[in-house]
């Protein structure tokens, strides 16, 4: 059951009429206490081991705010953020939109997420007015294609929820690491392909698309390092995985499936992830009007450089067309740990396998 304190108010009734991500991202007006402040609607996601809420929600969120404060004529090109403090999902986020500057070709707005009084989050958008398909036909542009030989997943695929037990406002279609296994983790790449659950409303209109992309942007970016590395991430060696349930083994097999990670045996002796942590987050829109976030769009990822415990990450995101929608990147706090944990104690709790720590300190995964 959700806290009380996770919302200013009492969340309505899921919408029917719209998409789950459209309810999950949805934001309460605060004019009545100052101008251009939000919060957020419904409780937000805290993934199962992770230090606070899943970030691509703030950042979907944050998005919107500043939606909301543009001309409807005008669409997102830039957004470059900061995570600064972990947030916690029982206590409601106040977005402070300020209006840096109105031109008429150009918006900016930062955005600043808090709880308790302090900041958790900060970002500085661009919008730029839409010129129309006519104006932007006659300019010089070029993009990236996507990668030859990809198909899209069938449209009735259904995700597999791994016990997460509950629908996710989006679904993802298997990860897959490119590139030789024993070969330089910069010439590897992960890809996947991913799309909001439902159909996006009509009333949500292209904003609802955009804050939808931004919201993905974030599933699976932070992982890209540890899986080109091939880190292993449970809280329990490899080398025991046959002292583990069958439900356990089921459970963890499908998920080193789906994530690319191998089999067992190639992940035996591996180094471990200690702790892994965004530091940042930028998404450039290159066709923002382009967006249709409820069909299957393609992700693909790549680090050119990992050291001093962090990682850069660049993602490009396609349409289901092949065409370039935006360009990510992130850099990662990350450090590795030699586990030297038994399995007698695993569990598993909403589709991730946790350790039933008996000593004060360890992973928690």
């Amino acid at each position: 059951m959700a806290s009380s304190r996770a919302t200013l108010i009492k969340p309505p009734e899921q919408d029917s009429s719209k998409a789950l991500i459209e309810n999950a991202l949805e934001l309460t007006d605060l004019s009545i206490i100052g101008p251009d402040i939000f919060t957020n609607t419904r409780e937000l996601w805290h993934p199962p081991g992770a230090r606070g809420i899943y970030g691509g929600a703030v950042i979907a969120q944050t998005l919107a705010a500043a939606q909301r404060t543009v001309p409807s004529n005008f669409v997102v090109h830039s957004y470059h953020c900061y995570f600064v403090l972990a947030g916690d999902s029982t206590v409601p986020i106040l977005y402070h939109v300020e209006r840096v500057r109105d031109g008429k070709s150009f918006c900016t707005r930062t955005v600043q997420a808090r709880q308790r009084g302090r900041a958790i989050f900060t970002v500085t958008m661009s919008f730029t007015r839409d010129m129309g398909e006519e104006v932007a036909n006659r300019e010089v542009h070029h993009a990236v294609a996507m990668p030859a030989g990809v198909r899209a997943p069938p449209d009735d695929y259904d995700e597999e929820d791994f016990g997460r037990g509950g629908s996710s406002p989006f679904e993802s279609y298997r990860i897959e690491v490119t590139g030789e296994p024993d070969g330089p983790p910069e010439r590897k790449k992960t890809r996947h392909w991913v799309r909001a659950r439902g159909r996006i409303s009509e009333a949500g209109g292209h904003q609802a698309h955009q804050s939808a992309l931004a919201y993905v942007s974030d599933s699976y970016f932070i992982g890209t390092v540890s899986r080109i590395h091939q880190l292993w991430r449970f809280p329990f060696r490899a080398e025991d995985f046959g002292r583990l349930s069958p439900e356990v083994k089921d459970r963890v097999t499908k998920l080193l499936e789906f994530e690319g990670s191998g089999s067992i045996d190639d992940m035996k002796g591996r180094p471990a992830v200690g702790m892994m942590v965004s530091l940042d987050h930028v998404i450039y829109f290159h066709n923002p009007k382009k967006v249709r976030a409820d069909e299957w769009m393609f992700a693909e990822m790549e680090s050119p450089w990992s050291g001093d415990g962090r990682g850069v990450v660049t993602q490009r995101i396609f349409s289901k067309d092949g065409t370039l929608l935006a360009t990510c990147h992130q850099e990662v706090n990350a450090h590795q740990k030699i586990s030297n944990r038994t399995a007698a104690d695993i569990m598993i709790s909403q589709g991730v396998v946790r350790l039933k720590r008996s000593e004060p300190s360890g992973p928690k995964l």
